[in-house]
């Protein structure tokens, strides 16, 4: 299996540690508002990621976490606290939107046929584990106070800029965030905020003798240290994450634990609508909801996710979507075929061997795909092996649902009673060359969602929709 580690900038082999313990770690959402489209992307390409590992045979155990606390509304440790900017704006507590954005995300989560994490980690379960981080890098000297937090000094770790190619020089002159008096270089960054004298900052816990919470890059060094271990195999995150988030992560975990954090790092890529970055001031900020309230399914948005590759950028259309729609529904139609034919070489034996492709074409076939999983997760061009196959097994299909989780075999391939009574009724009726009463059954069952094909075999129903 070959992965483009972000660490070194090439396509590696990628060889887990330990088979049965394949250790990795997911930066989840900050659970302040509606999660959109462009956030689940990510999870999609990961969720092909865990699944060509588990196609290896490797057992996974991964950890997604929910921020809950502590992501300021600019990632330079200035500003409002999202969870705390949420509540202002909605008039609920700070704990009731976290609650209330973690179950909307998760209830998108399940709704795109996402693997299950080994563990969910919510970053406010982690406090006094991020005290103890804080009190480790202070004691080891690469901390100093100021007066809104305690600051990692990144000039106390020399390859701080290694990991995302930055040049601080340039930074400097560029300032990501004006130095204040206090804080030193323009890449330091807080492990620590402390709530300033009349704030109102609902999310606080005391610690140094006044009232504070940690930093946003924190919790993910301490939830990795506390459930994985380091070092973890795969970091997964957006390219966004590169320059200061996990920048941030290696810099503070690799002075606190002496470890590396993690052999390889994946990152994908933007995703945009129309051409536009995702932002709620474009009014551009598509929901799962939307795709569902536009006709389609949250399996459509995926298959279209996975239509391209994760480390390409990816804009999003209504158009583009229906054509991801048409794809899937193609599938579930050859699907449909399958089925049919497996019933119909039932009957017939002798036709078995001539319905579906040889199976050793078939089993062929089957690596060919695979082997394009293993290529960096090269979705788009096992798609278009699938596409160009032969009419293929049930079992091929149930396969390609194990590998891409597009819920192809939810729709049973066997339609109702009621729907296999209409189909036997018009057989009878084109027997009996009663052709107005075939095409008033015919129209019955494109109500209920079936179209119906005359071939030379006899009639085949496929999906509308």
């Amino acid at each position: 299996m070959k992965l483009y580690n972000t660490l070194t900038r090439k396509l590696e082999n990628f060889r887990p540690q330990d088979p049965e313990n394949v250790k990795i770690y997911t930066c989840g959402p900050t659970v302040y508002s509606m999660p959109h489209i462009g956030n689940y992307a990510a999870y999609v390409y990961w969720d092909l990621l865990l699944r060509t590992l588990e196609g290896n045979g490797w057992k996974v155990n991964r950890v997604l976490n929910l921020t809950d606390v502590g992501h300021l509304s600019s990632d330079a440790d200035e500003g409002e606290d999202k969870l705390e900017k949420g509540a202002r704006k909605s008039g609920k507590t700070v704990w009731e939107v976290a609650e209330y954005y973690s179950m909307q995300f998760l209830e998108g989560y399940h709704a795109l046929n996402l693997l299950e994490p080994a563990k969910i980690a919510r970053a406010t379960d982690y406090i006094a584990a991020d005290q103890k981080v804080v009190q480790t890098l202070i004691d080891k000297g690469y901390t100093y106070e100021t007066q809104d937090g305690i600051y990692y000094d990144t000039t106390k770790f020399p390859a701080y800029a290694d990991f995302a190619h930055l040049d601080l020089e340039q930074l400097k002159a560029g300032a990501r965030v004006a130095l204040s008096d206090e804080k030193r270089h323009i890449s330091d960054f807080a492990i620590w905020k402390f709530i300033q004298p009349g704030e109102k900052h609902a999310m606080r816990w005391d610690f140094l003798g006044r009232p504070g919470y940690p930093g946003w890059h924190l919790e993910c060094s301490t939830i990795i240290h506390e459930e994985l271990g380091e070092p973890i195999d795969i970091h997964t995150g957006g390219i966004d994450h590169i320059p200061i988030h996990h920048t941030n992560e290696i810099a503070q975990s690799a002075a606190a634990f002496d470890r590396q954090l993690s052999r390889f790092w994946l990152h994908c890529n933007f995703l945009t609508v129309a051409g536009e970055k995702i932002s709620k001031s474009l009014g551009n900020t598509i929901t799962l909801q939307d795709i569902q309230d536009h006709g389609f399914s949250p399996l459509d948005f995926k298959l279209w996710v996975l239509q391209g590759h994760y480390q390409s950028e990816r804009d999003f259309t209504w158009e583009n979507l229906a054509a991801a729609h048409a794809r899937r529904l193609n599938w579930r139609n050859r699907i449909a075929r399958a089925s049919q034919a497996t019933e119909q070489n039932g009957q017939n034996s002798q036709n078995s061997q001539k319905a579906f492709m040889d199976k050793a074409a078939e089993t062929k076939l089957f690596a060919a795909i695979f082997a394009e999983l293993n290529q960096n997760l090269n979705s788009p061009a096992a798609f278009a092996l699938i596409d160009g196959a032969d009419l293929t097994s049930l079992a091929f299909w149930q396969q390609i649902d194990e590998w891409f989780g597009l819920g192809l075999l939810d729709d049973s391939p066997v339609p109702s009673a009621e729907v296999q009574t209409l189909l036997k009724q018009r057989e009878v009726a084109r027997a009996a060359k009663d052709y107005a009463e075939s095409d008033r059954l015919r129209d019955k069952l494109a109500a209920m969602g079936f179209a119906i094909l005359d071939t030379p075999e006899g009639q085949i129903w496929q999906y509308l929709k």
